[in-house]
């Protein structure tokens, strides 16, 4: 990749540890054990040691350099919602978003499918994009994808990782018609968007904003199949049988049912325990915790799609939801005559989670 830019309108970030054959984060892990046993405890394999490391690192660093004339999205200010400002949706209309998304997948259903490594380039595009018509600036990045790291077997319950230092993303399985919103999910947090409900949102409203059937899709599959997993409290039976109770077409309904395989009896104690450990570094770091992945996630869309003070406007392409209507009230006893705007007689909107 050509050498890092840090104009104000675009950002270069190298990402060169993308483009290892094996993993970085794998080679730091693994290049102790692979150094010892060529080597010893020697000089040679000590030296073998620091030269990974110090690659790793460098690369890292190369990378953080470039981000840092980044300008992020003020979600707050742009969609009128973030993670602990959202407004929760009701059962009833969870319920109903649910059939309008069934609908409109099965009736725009298209089975095209592209090779990863277009697909991804494509993705990238359409990201850089997006977030460009909010900041005014392109962050381009690589657009690098492998299918395997260490650590999809240490989180067995993951579709794909993205490794925060080197920006390595690995997708760990094919994921079918989702996969055009786990590769956009990962390469937000490659340009810098480590929240995982802003890597959420972020993959969606590129995806339906991009004008491509094949990506749009892929986005309201996600939504339909977040709010699934909400309404079923995330139980697998209950899951499944919803999905079959969804009068989707068969090739929705059997990505949806192969998405996530049961686990054994043997592995769920230990995916239990990882799902606990992950949630709890999400909220440690700000988050709200694995629940931002769907629950906050589906929250975010539909405050967004219904607020009355957002920027932005939701892509036609993935609006559900009627947008709150505005009207302009003068301010009494003002006498610089200044106005505010006030929400109208759009939907009902219950308390914000997180505001008194």
């Amino acid at each position: 990749m050509p050498g890092s830019s840090t104009s104000p309108e675009e950002i270069r970030i190298s990402n060169k540890a993308t483009y290892w054959p094996v993993a970085p984060i794998d080679l730091v892990v693994g290049a102790p054990l692979v150094a010892r046993v060529l080597f010893g405890a020697t000089p040679v394999g000590r030296v073998v040691q620091a030269a990974v490391l110090g690659a790793y690192l460098g690369s890292a660093l190369r990378d953080w350099r470039d981000r840092r004339g980044i300008r992020k999205i003020d979600f707050r200010g742009e969609f009128g919602a973030d993670v602990h400002h959202l407004v929760p949706m009701s059962r009833e209309i969870r319920e109903a978003e649910v059939r309008t998304l069934g609908e409109r997948l099965s009736d725009e259903f298209t089975p095209e499918r592209s090779r990863r490594r277009e697909l991804a380039v494509e993705v990238e595009r359409h990201l850089t994009q997006y977030i460009a018509g909010i900041t005014g600036q392109r962050v381009r990045t690589s657009a690098e994808v492998r299918g395997f790291a260490l650590v999809g077997l240490v989180f067995p319950f993951a579709l794909g990782a993205c490794d925060f230092l080197s920006g390595d993303v690995a997708i760990f399985k094919d994921t079918g018609l989702f996969e055009p919103h786990i590769i956009a999910h990962e390469f937000s947090h490659r340009k810098g968007y480590w929240k995982e409900l802003h890597a959420q949102v972020l993959a969606y409203l590129s995806l339906v904003a991009s004008g491509e059937p094949v990506l749009r899709q892929s986005a309201l599959l996600e939504r339909l199949h977040r709010n699934l997993r909400v309404l079923s409290g995330s139980h697998p039976e209950a899951f499944n049988e919803r999905v079959i109770r969804a009068a989707l077409r068969p090739e929705l309904q059997k990505s949806l049912l192969e998405l996530r395989p049961a686990s054994t009896a043997g592995g769920r104690p230990l995916e239990a325990g990882m799902r606990r450990l992950y949630d709890t570094r999400m909220r440690v770091t700000g988050q709200a915790g694995i629940s931002d992945y769907d629950l906050g996630f589906t929250n975010f869309l539909y405050t967004f799609e219904t607020s009355a003070v957002a920027r932005q406007a939701p892509p036609a392409g993935g609006a559900v939801h009627r947008r709150a209507a505005m009207r302009v009230v003068t301010t009494i006893g003002d006498p610089t005559g200044s106005q505010r705007q006030d929400p109208g007689t759009g939907p009902r909107r219950p308390g914000r989670r997180g505001e008194s």
